[in-house]
């Protein structure tokens, strides 16, 4: 069996529409190290470092030098953000040049769905408080349009078939 290049997978969409569900799996697959930003900022949080810009900066750039490092070992690499700004991505692709960067950004196209997702969870980042559903709309109209190729998933599809999709388009970009 041909081993096969290693990859940045940068995930992108807005918070509660499922990116975490299908980073996850995805990492668990191909395999690759799944670097989620928002469980690094929480930790930066646990610090007593009082939340700011800075805190979240300072998340993308620890996940960014983790996963260069993780590349640099010829490991695959899924980048769990929002991503949502091209100030973000930047981050990942300096850390991360040379890389073959794939990007996945996940929609939820019902938006009851969406929100009623956002209200039920719980993931135990203490002390990152969950986004509301009004920062969640503030963040939608910031968002900033990808430029490059990439793979959208709607997740009111079935988990496993966005899994299934996003394997086969990180598959034909290690081609």
């Amino acid at each position: 069996m041909t081993a096969r290049a290693p990859v940045l997978v940068l995930m992108s969409g807005l918070p509660g529409v499922g990116k975490s569900a299908i980073a996850d799996v995805l990492g668990e697959r191909l395999p690759a190290a799944v670097i989620a930003v928002d469980e690094i900022e929480a930790a930066i949080l646990r610090s007593r470092i009082e939340r700011s810009f800075e805190t979240g900066l300072a998340a993308y750039n620890i996940g960014a030098a983790l996963a260069g490092h993780q590349l640099d070992l010829d490991m695959s690499v899924i980048a769990d953000a929002a991503n949502y700004l091209e100030v973000g991505r930047q981050i990942w692709r300096a850390a991360c040049p040379g890389a073959d960067v794939r990007v996945i950004e996940v929609v939820c196209s019902d938006e009851k769905v969406h929100e009623a997702r956002l209200a039920q969870r719980e993931r135990g980042l203490e002390p990152f408080p969950e986004p509301s559903w009004r920062d969640v709309m503030r963040m939608r109209q910031e968002t900033e349009p990808w430029l490059c190729d990439r793979l959208t998933l709607d997740s009111v599809r079935d988990l496993d078939e966005n899994v299934r999709l996003a394997l086969d388009y990180v598959a034909r970009a290690a081609r």
